[in-house]
C-alpha cells in the first residue's frame, strides 16, 4: 500500500475495523465506492466460487446485474483469469464484453487477493466513456488490499 493512503481507503479501513462478516463488509464497501466516485452507475463484487468455478455476483450498488460470469469472459472474467487490473475506456470495443447494463460505457475491474489467490474482483461501471484514470485504478487497488484483510 502506498505511503499516502487515499481518503476512501482510510474510510473503508475505519468502517471495517473489528468487523468480520464478509457479506456485511462487501456490502458496505460497495456502498462506499458508489457514494465516493462520481459518474458511476454500478459498483460491486464478483466472488469466485471454487465449487462451480465461476464468478458469482456479490454485494453491489446499481441496477440488476449478471448473476454468474465465467473466468476469461468479459472484462470481469478477463481481469480474474489474467490476475490483473483492467481499465476499459470503451466497453463496446472490448471483445467479449458482457452487457449487463446497456448504460455502461467504461469499466474498471480490480482483483482482490486473499491467501495469494484471486478471491474475486471489484467491478465499477460508468455511463461516461473513458471515465476511469490511473488515480482511480490505484485507489481501488488500495481498497482491494484493505478489503482483503476483512473478508
Amino acid at each position: 500500500m502506498s505511503d499516502i493512503q487515499s481518503l476512501v481507503s482510510q474510510q473503508l479501513e475505519a468502517l471495517l475495523e473489528n468487523e468480520n462478516n464478509t457479506v456485511s463488509n462487501l456490502s458496505n464497501a460497495a456502498a462506499l465506492i458508489f457514494q465516493n466516485y462520481e459518474n458511476i452507475n454500478w459498483a460491486g463484487f464478483y466472488i469466485y466460487n471454487t465449487e462451480t468455478q465461476v464468478l458469482d455476483l456479490g454485494p453491489f450498488q446499481g441496477k440488476v446485474a449478471c448473476m454468474h460470469i465465467q473466468p476469461g469472459t468479459g472484462v470481469v472474467g478477463a481481469a480474474f483469469a489474467h490476475k490483473k487490473s483492467m481499465m476499459v475506456p470503451n466497453v463496446h470495443e472490448f471483445t467479449g464484453h458482457i452487457a449487463c447494463d446497456a448504460d455502461s460505457n467504461a469499466e474498471l475491474v480490480i482483483p482482490i487477493y486473499k491467501n495469494e489467490r484471486v478471491y474475486g474482483v471489484i467491478d465499477i461501471d460508468s455511463p461516461e466513456l473513458d471515465r476511469f484514470t490511473e488515480i482511480d485504478k490505484n485507489e481501488v487497488e488500495e481498497l482491494a488490499q484493505v478489503l482483503a484483510q476483512h473478508i
